[in-house]
């Protein structure tokens, strides 16, 4: 294992290669444009971090340990795309086990959770730590573990952002959801595209479809959270009367940053809505 360790630091370890020519902008940084387009795992948690204190104060402060893990989802690709170690990349994929994991023990609907956790959210967030530490050690023993796991994981995120869309209210995170289907569906082709048919992308001098991936996977992901820290607000604490709000100018969806806010019914207009 410690062999192991030491040649999975090496640069150029991992199995992987991206489309982008290795070293062409600079000596030290292997894909220099898959490595600095992660900008904005970066720079919008913090700013998710800000917006999001109402919610924190009031539902549940592990909202931001899913802000902060897109943030080390980050760190790994930097690690990973400049580089290029076996390293970089078990961190990178790990990393997104655990947002997802951390995700799901957020806010997965109690009225779906098995009886076995009698609908208690400490203890399938339990469960759901217990589970991430199990993948984590395997995907150390075998990298290949990692894409079963996200592919794995993928079914019950989609299926669940379906479910919840169908039963929500409000047109405007309608919207958002199928922006969110959008941008991911975008992002895996993306993906594949840059796997797949990179001699074209080259031929055209553009093996960039990865720096894509990078942004629009960070968008689809951040906002599907977005989407289901606001179902569970609105599950939790319906009189606080939950709305999907867009920061800087909420008038304009598509150019702003999501967030939610709340606003509390006044009694007269709470007993309208309960009765």
């Amino acid at each position: 294992m410690g062999h192991l360790s030491m040649q999975s630091l090496a640069w150029g370890s991992s199995e992987i290669d991206w489309c982008e020519a290795n070293y062409k902008i600079t000596s030290s940084v292997a894909e220099f444009w898959n490595t600095i387009s992660n900008a904005l795992f970066f720079i919008i948690p913090p700013v998710l971090v800000y917006l999001f204190r109402p919610y924190a104060r009031r539902i549940s402060r592990g909202v931001n340990v899913v802000w902060a893990l897109l943030v080390v989802v980050g760190l790994g690709s930097v690690y990973f795309h400049s580089t290029l170690s076996l390293m970089g990349q078990l961190l990178d994929e790990i990393a997104i086990i655990w947002v997802f994991m951390a995700a799901l023990g957020l806010w997965y609907p109690k009225r779906y959770m098995p009886a076995i956790f009698h609908r208690s959210r400490q203890w399938f967030q339990a469960f759901m730590l217990s589970l991430s530490l199990f993948t984590s050690c395997l995907a150390l023993i075998s990298p290949a573990i990692n894409s079963i796991v996200l592919f794995i994981l993928g079914i019950p995120a989609t299926t669940l952002l379906v479910l919840e869309l169908k039963r929500c209210g409000s047109q405007r995170v309608y919207n958002m959801g199928v922006r969110c289907g959008f941008m991911w569906l975008v992002a895996l082709s993306s993906w594949i595209s840059d796997r797949l048919f990179c001699h074209f992308w080259e031929m055209i001098h553009f093996p960039y479809m990865h720096c894509f991936w990078h942004i629009l996977i960070f968008l689809a992901s951040s906002h599907c959270c977005i989407l289901f820290a606001y179902f569970d607000a609105k599950e939790e604490v319906p009189d606080a009367n939950p709305r999907l709000r867009f920061w800087p100018c909420d008038d304009y969806d598509l150019c702003g940053i999501p967030y939610i806010s709340f606003h509390p019914l006044e009694p007269s207009k709470l007993e309208q809505k309960i009765y």
